[in-house]
């Protein structure tokens, strides 16, 4: 036996809508939502430093390209980091780096395994403080050896 089916046209068939489809339904709001949480601001700054990390790579990367171009392009691209706005992006990218190096550091006890040392756990202050000791370590090698090689 069949089901009875209404006699409706089709064109108004499609027509018709459920009425719960008239409610709209709930959207959180999402606006500032890292504002209401101070973890969540350190969060967002930390990703932030993150962009003038990628933009020194490419002011790196633009001075290999002069490099590549020649002697005039390479002076050309000396010349522009001593213009005042240069070095004023120097000094901003250095305080995101720095801010950058310092978050990175400090989450890095929360993101690896925990260790064990003559089976005593280690203290994540210990970790940071060590990442961040080798991190100066490594940089002062490199400045010296860059200075040592441009005398």
């Amino acid at each position: 036996m069949k089901p009875a089916v209404p006699d409706v046209p089709v064109e108004s068939a499609a027509r018709v809508e459920p009425a719960f489809s008239q409610r709209r339904p709930y959207t959180r709001p999402m606006g500032a939502w890292w504002r209401r949480d101070p973890f969540f601001m350190v969060y967002m700054w930390r990703e932030v430093t993150a962009v003038g990390v990628a933009a020194y790579a490419v002011l790196l990367l633009a001075g290999l390209l002069c490099l590549m171009q020649g002697e005039a392009a390479w002076h050309a691209w000396v010349g522009w980091l001593r213009t005042p706005l240069s070095l004023l992006l120097h000094g901003v990218l250095l305080v995101a780096m720095g801010y950058h190096t310092l978050s990175w550091f400090d989450i890095m006890p929360k993101t690896m395994p925990m260790l064990f040392v003559g089976g005593k756990r280690v203290s994540g202050a210990l970790i940071t403080r060590l990442g961040l000791a080798a991190a100066v370590a490594a940089s002062l090698v490199l400045c010296a050896i860059v200075l040592g090689v441009t005398r």
